[in-house]
């Protein structure tokens, strides 16, 4: 066998460790291959199939490999064309490619016609033709108003969880979904898609699901299936749903002759309903398995391979790896803390303007809403980017379109139609018969001094009535971030948005965080035209972006979305406490389910190993007037880069301060302190290396997180 490894290093310069070289040799039956970040898996994957036809003489017709994704697929095809140029093809698609065969062969025995509702149709009359327009159709019966994008993806991926972890009807309430009667929808959904018993509407889902079925209600169809493979590749496993598992199952029935490449602690795809648990009962399914730790890590230096290896050992649920690599030192992992939000984005377009490459860089962040101040940044400073799945529904937000509207009736405070928009959304509550009785009177002075001539209205009502009439005189030829300040604060909108997230589930954070990004776009804007038209140069912007995927720009993209790629120098940023992990996830483990908070570490991880060469971690200290706290991953990748000073303090034996300082937001550059070892020092502030404090004897670099949960601090008055 050294034979074939020498042949290669000789023909195509690839050279094997020892760990690959097991995976590729290994026989028949099952092989779980677990691969960390930069670890090589698809040359791997490539040594094994021509090792499998070269040495084996298997048949490449007979070896199937499955992927995530079209696009993986077709980097798999292209890897194998470049490495093995002689041989015949061998079968790349996605597991859905392959269900949608079985699905063809299984529906056309049964003598029933079929169509897909996904994508584009040619007549949007033919509503149960289009899955988007079918879920619209009826949350519109079931809610009696129109569906959001928002809600609509929500919807979609409830449907979507559902059918993947194989669900049945009577445990569908036990998938959490924010839209209002989802199940009941979700319900009509699958009855409309099956009214005519010989033509079934499917979806992409039904593609598995209506696969599995057939393989297990006809054992004709299994058997061809079986017999076209005898070995079957599936890459990227951690991502895999219990139906897609099911059907892999049962096509290696036979034979066994599976190798499951996956990356438990790369999992971040539960809410698509991913089975990371799967992997890691693998040899509950497959007691025979062989499990391979690919842990030697190619792409990245020792410094960013440590601190990732040591954070993520902190999850539970997990195979126990060490990550390692034989790559030349490097810069040291950066942490920085800025005093305020905006900072961030300067920070940013100051460091990546100074690159002779963009494309060497990427920008990571947790939601798409993070990425909007950044453009906008980066624009102004005249740096190029590409956005990964550019999502543009930011600037269709209702919020984005309330803040609009009520600048809008600043210039027109006469506009009926506009106070309506906003009339629910500040103060003065005024009831539709008020408003018809509105429309009713002539269009003359301003909507405000209208409604206080209507004889219905209450005593409390004009209070508040006046109350707004002077907000939007105050609004009247304002500076946009000054204009938003009187809606948010003078207008009621802020009220309003705690009362409807109270009333409809909504989230309030994300809410405060769209606010947040206008004001921050607002800052730069002198008058509220221009900021209304800097907000349409930036959506065009946004879709415009996706043309630069080959130039020279800089990438930004979100965490999940960054899954597969490298660049030389990567940040990431907004890492701070209820962003990632997000409330939610932090509510949950308070619960006793730990499993959103692991995930939540594994795609905090998964950023971190996206960087060759340079790692930075960003956060600041205010937003929007609102202190932060740092995320807890922040101050868990700075004790491991950075192990504190005074760790040789006993926490044990240090008795309890009820002084002492317990919260970041005390923690206020110039404050003075006594510190349990070094006595009284001032705050200097925060640096890469943690909080640094100016005491006698000099400047100390202590790690936050042990100051505050071992109250070291205390404060000096």
């Amino acid at each position: 066998m050294a034979d074939y490894f020498t042949r290669k290093k000789r023909e195509i310069g690839v050279e094997l460790n020892e760990v690959q070289k097991q995976a590729v040799l290994h026989g028949n039956g099952p092989l779980l291959l677990l691969a960390s970040p930069g670890s090589g898996k698809t040359t791997t994957i490539m040594m094994r199939i021509g090792h499998l036809i070269e040495e084996r003489g298997a048949d490449p017709a007979r070896i199937k490999g499955v992927t995530f994704s079209k696009a993986a697929a077709e980097d798999m095809k292209q890897r194998y064309k470049r490495m093995f140029p002689t041989l015949p093809e061998v079968d790349f698609s996605t597991i859905h490619s392959l269900a949608f065969a079985v699905v063809r062969d299984y529906l056309r025995k049964e003598q029933k016609s079929w169509q897909l509702i996904e994508g584009p149709i040619e007549d949007p009359a033919d509503y149960k033709a289009n899955k988007k327009l079918l879920l619209r159709t009826l949350f519109q019966r079931f809610n009696s108003e129109a569906m959001t994008d928002d809600q609509l993806e929500e919807m979609s991926n409830y449907i979507s969880l559902i059918k993947n972890k194989l669900l049945p009807r009577k445990k569908w309430s036990t998938v959490q979904c924010e839209v209002a009667n989802a199940e009941a929808i979700a319900a009509e959904y699958e009855a409309v898609k099956r009214e005519e018993p010989d033509k079934l509407l499917l979806d992409y889902d039904d593609m598995l699901t209506l696969a599995l079925e057939a393989f297990q209600s006809d054992r004709k169809l299994l058997r061809k299936y079986q017999q076209r493979y005898d070995h079957l590749l599936t890459d990227e496993s951690q991502d895999t749903s219990l139906v897609q598992h099911a059907i892999v199952e049962k096509l290696v029935e036979p034979h066994q002759n599976l190798c499951v490449v996956a990356d438990d602690d790369q999992s971040i795809y539960t809410w698509r309903a991913a089975e990371p648990q799967y992997l890691l009962d693998f040899k509950k399914v497959y007691p025979k398995a062989v499990i391979l730790m690919m842990e030697q890590n190619y792409r990245s230096t020792p410094e960013i391979v440590n601190a990732a290896n040591e954070f993520i050992k902190r999850n539970k649920n997990r195979y126990e790896k060490n990550m390692f690599t034989e790559n030349p030192e490097g810069e040291a992992v950066r942490i920085k803390v800025f005093p305020d939000y905006e900072d961030q984005a300067a920070y940013l377009a100051q460091e990546l303007s100074k690159l002779e490459d963009y494309r060497d860089a990427a920008v990571l962040y947790r939601t798409n809403s993070s990425s909007i101040l950044i453009m906008n940044e980066l624009e102004r400073a005249r740096i190029p980017f590409y956005m990964k799945d550019s999502d543009v529904r930011f600037f269709s937000h209702w919020i984005v379109e309330d803040i609009l509207n009520f600048m809008r009736l600043t210039f027109n405070s006469g506009r009926v139609d506009l106070f309506e928009k906003i009339s629910m959304k500040c103060l003065g509550y005024v009831t539709r018969q008020q408003l018809f009785e509105l429309r009713k009177q002539p269009e003359e002075g301003s909507v405000f001094d209208r409604l206080l001539q209507l004889k219905s209205l209450k005593d409390y009502q004009k209070k508040q009535i006046n109350g707004l009439k002077r907000a939007f005189v105050r609004m009247e030829g304002g500076e946009p971030y000054h204009v938003i300040r009187l809606i948010r604060e003078q207008a009621g909108y802020d009220r309003a948005l705690e009362k409807m997230s109270e009333n409809l589930g909504f989230s309030l954070e994300y809410l405060h965080d769209v606010l947040s990004t206008l004001e921050q776009i607002a800052r730069k804007e002198t008058g509220m035209v221009a900021f209304a038209n800097r907000l349409k140069q930036l959506e065009s912007l946004l879709k415009t972006s996706k043309f630069n995927k080959h130039e020279n720009a800089v990438t930004l993209s979100t965490f999940h979305s960054s899954k597969g790629l490298e660049f030389k120098k990567v940040y990431m940023l907004d890492l701070i406490a209820d962003i990632i992990p997000s409330k939610n996830d932090k509510t949950e483990q308070d619960k006793g389910n730990k499993d959103p908070m692991e995930e939540a570490a594994r795609l905090f991880y998964v950023g971190m190993t996206r960087a060759e060469k340079e790692l930075e971690l960003l956060s600041y200290r205010n937003r929007a007037g609102s202190k932060t706290n740092p995320s807890p991953f922040l101050l868990r990748v700075n004790k491991i880069i950075q192990p504190p000073e005074s760790e040789q303090v006993d926490e044990s034996r240090v008795p309890q301060n009820p002084n002492a300082l317990r919260k970041v937001s005390d923690l206020e550059v110039g404050r003075k302190v006594k510190h349990r070892v070094f006595g009284t020092g001032r705050i200097e502030g925060f640096s890469e290396d943690g909080l640094e404090i100016r005491f006698s004897k000099g400047t100390k670099r202590l790690a936050i997180d042990l100051c505050l949960t071992m109250g070291l601090l205390e404060p000096v008055e």
